[in-house]
């Protein structure tokens, strides 16, 4: 830890240059997807699409916007408190807010019913139920982090453009990745009950709350950041990473239906007793 940051020899026109692709792709991705949910409504006036789904996926888009262009683009090649907080709007708030707008769901609803089994088929196979266990997710999203800032491969990645860039992917995919198996609404191979979820969402907490400490007191990083940008970065990590997961769990909990399932078995009781 120690010494300069390694993005200073960016300036404001690179980073705007830098961020036109991603900008391009995340215009086009919304517009895709509120064309989606306008075919869906016409398809199926009496069913519709939730215009808060589309509310949270425009909001998504709106916060990996913010991440990526400047001025906080900026800030992030010169101070690593940028960085941090980058990460935790890539990877953490957008994610949730891109989750929450159901984006398979809408996709298999104007899918050809075919091609619509086809990739309801994928999203049960056997990799795919191994890609979304709430372990894999876990340690996708937030076990990498170890091997990111405890290793020199953030320094390496901050000094190569391209591997600046998959980090991002990373962040954004693997925090989808993670609000999907946790509280997403989409279709799931094998989704474990609330309770369990939120176990694992509190090992989520736990690890990272036990990084961002780790990160505080300067124990085994390898970060070419000043100390007082490590300790903030570690600061913004542990309170917006703490709020983040608060809003995954109330997504979680808002979603669950406890009394459905009840009723269920209710009647499948009396239907077992009147048989």
């Amino acid at each position: 830890m120690g010494g300069g940051h390694p993005h200073t020899g960016h300036g404001a026109g690179s980073d705007v240059l830098e961020a036109a692709l991603p900008a391009t792709l995340m215009l086009l991705c919304v517009c895709g997807y509120l064309r989606l949910a306008h075919r869906a409504r016409l398809r199926n006036p009496a069913r519709g699409w939730s215009r808060w789904r589309s509310a949270s996926c425009a909001t998504g888009t709106l916060l990996l916007a913010v991440a990526l262009l400047p001025p906080l683009a900026t800030f992030a090649h010169t101070d690593f408190r940028g960085h941090m907080a980058q990460h935790l709007l890539i990877g953490m708030y957008a994610p949730l807010a891109l989750v929450l707008g159901a984006p398979v769901t809408l996709l298999l609803r104007n899918l050809p019913a075919a091609h619509g089994r086809r990739l309801t088929t994928a999203l049960h196979s056997r990799p795919v139920r191994l890609l979304t266990h709430p372990a894999t997710a876990l340690l996708l999203a937030s076990g990498s982090l170890l091997v990111l800032y405890f290793t020199p491969l953030y320094r390496t990645a901050t000094n190569w453009p391209p591997g600046h860039w998959l980090m991002h992917v990373h962040f954004l995919l693997s925090g989808c990745l993670f609000a999907h198996v946790i509280a997403g609404s989409d279709p799931a191979a094998r989704r474990p009950g609330v309770p369990v979820r939120l176990v694992w969402l509190g090992c989520a907490i736990a690890l990272h709350a036990g990084l961002s400490q780790l990160m505080y007191g300067g124990f085994w990083i390898d970060i070419p950041a000043p100390v007082a940008e490590v300790r903030g970065a570690a600061e913004i990590m542990y309170y917006g990473g703490d709020i983040a997961e608060l809003l995954l769990a109330g997504a979680l909990v808002a979603g669950w239906r406890p009394e459905r399932r009840t009723g269920r078995c209710s009647t499948a009781t009396r239907h077992r007793v009147s048989v």
